[in-house]
């Protein structure tokens, strides 16, 4: 385990879905500062795969990732209110559970300084033990997403991969007495 908390050897992979970054029309600078961002966080980064907004194609780039059995995998694009911005569509077709409460803390981080932060509709989710994180296409709203994303993921990653972690923060319960007893059931 590194010192902040993610496993050993845990990888992340980071999928930038941009039309034009795709066409070579200008270069793709959110997928390279989400890597280099994750690296800092400890994940070994697979790589950067640059994808059309096409939902077929993000859809088989996110299960791909998945079968490769990465930890992490964080999209950068598509999560606007374009026709063509399809993310969260294709992210929805791979996760079996969404984390709403992750997705709604993204949106929250970037608010302040950008008021259309809350457009994203960007969604956060588990399929197996991998967790899929959207976030928007500009490298601000990269930085204020891993912003917002540290310090969790270690801790989502751990519950992932089955590491008993339910007692992190207060939640569950310490060995010998429940950390909040007022949680528990009616008194019987």
């Amino acid at each position: 385990m590194t010192d902040d908390g993610i496993p050993a050897g845990a990888r992340a992979r980071v999928i930038t879905v941009s039309d034009r970054a795709h066409a070579g029309a200008y270069p793709d600078r959110s997928g390279p500062l989400l890597a280099s961002l994750l690296s800092e966080l400890g994940f070994g980064v697979d790589g950067i795969v640059l994808v059309p907004d096409d939902i077929a194609i993000i859809e088989s780039a996110l299960r791909a990732a998945v079968g490769d059995g990465v930890a992490l995998v964080v999209t950068t694009g598509g999560t606007g209110l374009a026709p063509r911005d399809v993310t969260p569509e294709a992210t929805r077709m791979v996760i079996e559970r969404e984390v709403p409460g992750l997705a709604e803390a993204l949106r929250a981080a970037g608010r302040e300084a950008v008021p259309t932060a809350v457009l994203s509709r960007g969604l956060v989710g588990t399929r197996d033990a991998t967790l899929l994180v959207n976030l928007p296409g500009s490298t601000g709203g990269v930085r204020d997403g891993v912003a917002a994303l540290a310090p969790v993921v270690a801790h989502a990653v751990r519950q992932l991969r089955g590491g008993d972690d339910h007692s992190a923060h207060g939640y569950g319960e310490h060995e010998g007495a429940p950390s909040h007893p007022e949680r528990s059931g009616p008194a019987g």
